[in-house]
Protein backbone atom coordinates (compact mmCIF):
# COMPACT_ATOMS: atom_id res chain seq x y z
CA UNK A 1 0.00 0.00 0.00
CA UNK A 2 2.79 2.37 0.87
CA UNK A 3 4.57 1.59 -2.37
CA UNK A 4 1.46 2.45 -4.31
CA UNK A 5 1.16 5.80 -2.50
CA UNK A 6 4.81 6.58 -3.15
CA UNK A 7 4.34 5.72 -6.80
CA UNK A 8 1.35 8.05 -7.06
CA UNK A 9 3.30 10.91 -5.44
CA UNK A 10 6.24 10.36 -7.77
CA UNK A 11 3.92 10.32 -10.79
CA UNK A 12 2.26 13.56 -9.67
CA UNK A 13 5.66 15.23 -9.19
CA UNK A 14 6.83 14.10 -12.60
CA UNK A 15 3.55 15.26 -14.14
CA UNK A 16 3.98 18.72 -12.57
CA UNK A 17 7.63 18.99 -13.54
CA UNK A 18 6.92 18.07 -17.14
CA UNK A 19 4.30 20.80 -17.35
CA UNK A 20 6.51 23.64 -16.09
CA UNK A 21 8.07 25.85 -18.80
CA UNK A 22 10.45 28.80 -18.30
CA UNK A 23 10.33 31.25 -21.23
CA UNK A 24 13.37 33.60 -21.56
CA UNK A 25 13.06 37.36 -21.92
CA UNK A 26 12.22 38.57 -25.46
CA UNK A 27 11.10 35.08 -26.48
CA UNK A 28 7.77 33.46 -27.28
CA UNK A 29 6.75 29.78 -27.35
CA UNK A 30 3.84 28.53 -29.47
CA UNK A 31 1.88 25.77 -27.70
CA UNK A 32 -0.23 23.17 -29.49
CA UNK A 33 -2.80 20.99 -27.73
CA UNK A 34 -3.29 17.70 -29.50
CA UNK A 35 -1.84 19.20 -32.68
CA UNK A 36 -3.91 22.38 -32.62
CA UNK A 37 -2.75 25.90 -31.75
CA UNK A 38 -3.53 26.58 -28.12
CA UNK A 39 -1.68 29.83 -27.35
CA UNK A 40 1.67 31.57 -27.06
CA UNK A 41 3.80 31.62 -23.93
CA UNK A 42 5.75 34.78 -23.14
CA UNK A 43 8.63 35.54 -20.79
CA UNK A 44 8.37 34.01 -17.33
CA UNK A 45 7.36 30.73 -15.67
CA UNK A 46 4.28 29.11 -17.21
CA UNK A 47 2.58 25.72 -17.08
CA UNK A 48 1.26 23.45 -19.79
CA UNK A 49 -0.63 20.17 -19.56
CA UNK A 50 1.85 17.35 -20.02
CA UNK A 51 1.17 14.78 -22.71
CA UNK A 52 -1.57 17.04 -24.14
CA UNK A 53 0.27 20.32 -24.73
CA UNK A 54 3.55 20.59 -26.60
CA UNK A 55 5.81 23.53 -27.45
CA UNK A 56 5.72 23.41 -31.24
CA UNK A 57 7.69 26.60 -32.09
CA UNK A 58 10.14 28.85 -30.31
CA UNK A 59 10.63 32.41 -31.56
CA UNK A 60 12.91 35.20 -30.49
CA UNK A 61 11.30 38.64 -30.38
CA UNK A 62 14.65 40.41 -30.67
CA UNK A 63 15.72 42.28 -33.80
CA UNK A 64 17.54 39.90 -36.10
CA UNK A 65 20.09 40.66 -38.81
CA UNK A 66 19.97 38.32 -41.81
CA UNK A 67 22.74 38.21 -44.36
CA UNK A 68 21.49 38.35 -47.96
CA UNK A 69 23.94 36.38 -50.14
CA UNK A 70 25.53 38.00 -53.17
CA UNK A 71 23.59 37.67 -56.37
CA UNK A 72 24.02 38.79 -59.97
CA UNK A 73 21.73 41.64 -61.03
CA UNK A 74 21.39 43.23 -64.46
CA UNK A 75 21.01 47.01 -64.56
CA UNK A 76 18.87 48.92 -67.02
CA UNK A 77 21.90 49.48 -69.28
CA UNK A 78 22.56 45.68 -69.36
CA UNK A 79 25.54 45.54 -67.00
CA UNK A 80 25.89 42.61 -64.62
CA UNK A 81 26.75 43.55 -61.04
CA UNK A 82 27.12 41.49 -57.89
CA UNK A 83 24.99 42.80 -55.02
CA UNK A 84 24.72 41.61 -51.42
CA UNK A 85 23.14 43.13 -48.35
CA UNK A 86 21.83 42.72 -44.83
CA UNK A 87 18.22 42.88 -43.68
CA UNK A 88 16.94 43.56 -40.15
CA UNK A 89 13.69 41.88 -39.08
CA UNK A 90 11.64 41.36 -35.92
CA UNK A 91 8.90 38.83 -35.11
CA UNK A 92 5.76 40.69 -34.11
CA UNK A 93 3.17 37.84 -34.06
CA UNK A 94 4.46 34.39 -33.01
CA UNK A 95 1.32 32.62 -34.31
CA UNK A 96 1.65 34.05 -37.85
CA UNK A 97 5.39 33.45 -37.83
CA UNK A 98 4.64 29.78 -37.07
CA UNK A 99 1.69 29.12 -39.36
CA UNK A 100 1.80 31.93 -41.94
CA UNK A 101 4.88 30.59 -43.71
CA UNK A 102 6.97 27.45 -43.48
CA UNK A 103 10.27 29.28 -42.83
CA UNK A 104 10.00 33.05 -42.61
CA UNK A 105 13.79 33.55 -42.67
CA UNK A 106 14.14 31.64 -45.95
CA UNK A 107 11.10 33.40 -47.39
CA UNK A 108 12.37 36.87 -46.48
CA UNK A 109 15.82 36.11 -47.88
CA UNK A 110 14.41 34.93 -51.21
CA UNK A 111 12.00 37.85 -51.42
CA UNK A 112 14.82 40.31 -50.68
CA UNK A 113 16.93 38.85 -53.49
CA UNK A 114 14.14 38.95 -56.07
CA UNK A 115 13.15 42.48 -55.07
CA UNK A 116 16.78 43.55 -55.31
CA UNK A 117 17.05 42.19 -58.86
CA UNK A 118 13.86 44.00 -59.79
CA UNK A 119 14.98 47.34 -58.35
CA UNK A 120 18.45 47.13 -59.86
CA UNK A 121 16.90 46.53 -63.28
CA UNK A 122 15.16 49.91 -63.10
CA UNK A 123 18.29 52.08 -62.88
CA UNK A 124 21.56 52.52 -64.78
CA UNK A 125 24.90 51.39 -63.43
CA UNK A 126 26.14 54.95 -62.84
CA UNK A 127 23.18 55.67 -60.57
CA UNK A 128 23.29 52.48 -58.52
CA UNK A 129 25.88 53.97 -56.19
CA UNK A 130 23.86 57.17 -55.79
CA UNK A 131 20.43 55.55 -55.35
CA UNK A 132 21.25 53.18 -52.48
CA UNK A 133 18.83 54.89 -50.12
CA UNK A 134 16.01 54.69 -52.67
CA UNK A 135 16.72 51.01 -53.38
CA UNK A 136 16.81 50.17 -49.66
CA UNK A 137 13.50 51.90 -49.04
CA UNK A 138 11.86 50.17 -52.02
CA UNK A 139 12.99 46.72 -50.81
CA UNK A 140 11.72 47.35 -47.27
CA UNK A 141 8.33 48.49 -48.57
CA UNK A 142 8.01 45.51 -50.95
CA UNK A 143 8.92 42.90 -48.33
CA UNK A 144 6.75 44.44 -45.61
CA UNK A 145 3.67 44.05 -47.79
CA UNK A 146 4.23 40.29 -47.92
CA UNK A 147 5.63 39.90 -44.38
CA UNK A 148 2.43 41.16 -42.78
CA UNK A 149 0.95 37.69 -43.26
CA UNK A 150 4.06 36.13 -41.72
CA UNK A 151 3.94 38.06 -38.45
CA UNK A 152 7.32 39.62 -39.22
CA UNK A 153 8.22 43.30 -39.63
CA UNK A 154 11.10 44.43 -41.86
CA UNK A 155 12.89 47.22 -40.02
CA UNK A 156 15.48 48.18 -42.64
CA UNK A 157 17.62 46.89 -45.47
CA UNK A 158 21.13 47.94 -46.34
CA UNK A 159 23.14 47.18 -49.47
CA UNK A 160 26.64 46.14 -48.47
CA UNK A 161 28.46 45.88 -51.77
CA UNK A 162 27.84 46.60 -55.44
CA UNK A 163 30.56 44.90 -57.46
CA UNK A 164 30.65 45.59 -61.23
CA UNK A 165 32.76 43.44 -63.60
CA UNK A 166 36.47 44.21 -63.83
CA UNK A 167 36.12 45.52 -67.37
CA UNK A 168 33.46 47.96 -66.23
CA UNK A 169 35.61 49.00 -63.27
CA UNK A 170 38.51 49.71 -65.60
CA UNK A 171 36.25 51.73 -67.88
CA UNK A 172 34.88 53.65 -64.91
CA UNK A 173 38.38 54.43 -63.68
CA UNK A 174 39.38 55.69 -67.13
CA UNK A 175 36.21 57.77 -67.28
CA UNK A 176 36.91 59.30 -63.87
CA UNK A 177 40.51 60.00 -64.89
CA UNK A 178 39.28 61.72 -68.05
CA UNK A 179 36.78 63.75 -66.03
CA UNK A 180 39.48 64.83 -63.60
CA UNK A 181 41.80 65.83 -66.45
CA UNK A 182 38.93 67.69 -68.10
CA UNK A 183 38.17 69.58 -64.89
CA UNK A 184 41.87 70.40 -64.50
CA UNK A 185 42.04 71.80 -68.05
CA UNK A 186 38.86 73.79 -67.52
CA UNK A 187 40.13 75.22 -64.26
CA UNK A 188 43.44 76.16 -65.87
CA UNK A 189 41.68 77.86 -68.80
CA UNK A 190 39.36 79.67 -66.41
CA UNK A 191 42.38 80.87 -64.47
CA UNK A 192 44.09 82.11 -67.64
CA UNK A 193 40.88 83.79 -68.75
CA UNK A 194 40.47 85.54 -65.43
CA UNK A 195 44.11 86.59 -65.48
CA UNK A 196 43.71 88.09 -68.97
CA UNK A 197 40.54 89.87 -67.87
CA UNK A 198 42.30 91.28 -64.83
CA UNK A 199 45.25 92.49 -66.92
CA UNK A 200 42.93 94.12 -69.49
CA UNK A 201 40.92 95.73 -66.70
CA UNK A 202 44.10 97.01 -65.11
CA UNK A 203 45.34 98.42 -68.45
CA UNK A 204 41.96 100.04 -69.00
CA UNK A 205 42.00 101.65 -65.59
CA UNK A 206 45.58 102.80 -66.19
CA UNK A 207 44.63 104.50 -69.50
CA UNK A 208 41.58 106.09 -67.90
CA UNK A 209 43.61 107.39 -64.99
CA UNK A 210 46.33 108.71 -67.29
CA UNK A 211 43.76 110.49 -69.48
CA UNK A 212 42.10 111.93 -66.39
CA UNK A 213 45.48 113.13 -65.15
CA UNK A 214 46.31 114.71 -68.55
CA UNK A 215 42.90 116.35 -68.64
CA UNK A 216 43.31 117.73 -65.15
CA UNK A 217 46.83 118.94 -65.99
CA UNK A 218 45.54 120.78 -69.08
CA UNK A 219 42.70 122.26 -67.05
CA UNK A 220 45.13 123.37 -64.38
CA UNK A 221 47.49 124.86 -66.97
CA UNK A 222 44.64 126.68 -68.71
CA UNK A 223 43.37 127.97 -65.41
CA UNK A 224 46.90 129.08 -64.50
CA UNK A 225 47.35 130.87 -67.83
CA UNK A 226 43.93 132.49 -67.46
CA UNK A 227 44.79 133.64 -63.98
CA UNK A 228 48.15 134.97 -65.22
CA UNK A 229 46.53 136.87 -68.11
CA UNK A 230 43.94 138.21 -65.74
CA UNK A 231 46.59 139.28 -63.29
CA UNK A 232 48.64 140.96 -66.04
CA UNK A 233 45.54 142.71 -67.34
CA UNK A 234 44.57 143.85 -63.89
CA UNK A 235 48.11 145.07 -63.24
CA UNK A 236 48.16 146.91 -66.59
CA UNK A 237 44.79 148.45 -65.83
CA UNK A 238 45.98 149.57 -62.42
CA UNK A 239 49.13 150.99 -64.01
CA UNK A 240 47.12 152.87 -66.61
CA UNK A 241 44.82 154.20 -63.92
CA UNK A 242 47.82 155.37 -61.96
CA UNK A 243 49.31 157.00 -65.07
CA UNK A 244 45.99 158.72 -65.86
CA UNK A 245 45.73 159.97 -62.30
CA UNK A 246 49.30 161.24 -62.41
CA UNK A 247 48.65 163.08 -65.70
CA UNK A 248 45.60 164.83 -64.25
CA UNK A 249 47.59 166.00 -61.24
CA UNK A 250 49.50 169.29 -61.18
CA UNK A 251 52.66 169.09 -63.30
CA UNK A 252 51.43 165.86 -64.92
CA UNK A 253 51.59 167.13 -68.47
CA UNK A 254 55.08 168.52 -67.97
CA UNK A 255 56.19 165.11 -66.69
CA UNK A 256 54.62 163.49 -69.78
CA UNK A 257 56.46 165.93 -72.06
CA UNK A 258 59.70 165.12 -70.33
CA UNK A 259 59.05 161.38 -70.59
CA UNK A 260 58.16 161.67 -74.32
CA UNK A 261 61.30 163.61 -74.99
CA UNK A 262 63.45 161.09 -73.18
CA UNK A 263 61.85 158.14 -75.06
CA UNK A 264 62.20 159.94 -78.39
CA UNK A 265 65.85 160.59 -77.89
CA UNK A 266 66.42 157.09 -76.55
CA UNK A 267 64.70 155.41 -79.51
CA UNK A 268 66.63 157.43 -82.07
CA UNK A 269 69.78 156.48 -80.20
CA UNK A 270 68.94 152.79 -80.52
CA UNK A 271 68.21 153.18 -84.22
CA UNK A 272 71.56 154.81 -84.75
CA UNK A 273 73.35 151.88 -83.04
CA UNK A 274 71.51 149.16 -85.01
CA UNK A 275 71.99 150.55 -88.55
CA UNK A 276 74.58 152.55 -90.47
CA UNK A 277 71.85 154.20 -92.52
CA UNK A 278 69.34 156.37 -90.69
CA UNK A 279 66.51 158.38 -92.23
CA UNK A 280 65.48 161.31 -90.06
CA UNK A 281 62.29 163.30 -90.34
CA UNK A 282 62.50 166.76 -91.90
CA UNK A 283 61.79 168.54 -88.65
CA UNK A 284 64.13 166.39 -86.54
CA UNK A 285 66.15 169.51 -85.80
CA UNK A 286 63.13 171.12 -84.26
CA UNK A 287 62.78 168.77 -81.24
CA UNK A 288 60.23 171.01 -79.59
CA UNK A 289 57.85 170.72 -82.55
CA UNK A 290 58.11 166.90 -82.49
CA UNK A 291 57.36 166.84 -78.79
CA UNK A 292 54.43 169.21 -79.34
CA UNK A 293 53.09 166.85 -82.02
CA UNK A 294 53.36 163.84 -79.69
CA UNK A 295 51.64 165.75 -76.89
CA UNK A 296 48.80 166.75 -79.21
CA UNK A 297 48.29 163.07 -79.99
CA UNK A 298 48.18 162.30 -76.28
CA UNK A 299 45.71 165.09 -75.59
CA UNK A 300 43.48 164.11 -78.51
CA UNK A 301 43.44 160.49 -77.30
CA UNK A 302 42.62 161.64 -73.79
CA UNK A 303 39.67 163.70 -75.11
CA UNK A 304 38.38 160.75 -77.17
CA UNK A 305 38.87 162.33 -80.58
CA UNK A 306 40.92 161.19 -83.59
CA UNK A 307 44.63 162.02 -83.41
CA UNK A 308 45.81 164.81 -85.74
CA UNK A 309 48.01 164.01 -88.72
CA UNK A 310 51.70 164.53 -88.13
Amino acid sequence: MEWVLVGIVVAVVIFIIRGVRVVPQQSAYVVERLGKFNGALHAGVTYIVPFFDTVAYKHTLKEQALDIPEQICITRDNVQVGVDGVIFIQVMDPRLASYGVGNYIFAITQLAQTTMRSEMGKIDLDKTFEERTVINAAIVAAINDAAKLWGVKILRYEIKNIIPPKTVLNAMEKQMQAEREKRAVILQSEGEKQSAINKAEGQKQKVVLESEAAKQRQINEAMGQAEAIKAVAMATAEGLKSVAAAIKADGGMEAVQLRVAENLVSQFGHLAKQSNTLILPANFGDMSSMIATAMSVIKQTKQGGAPPSA
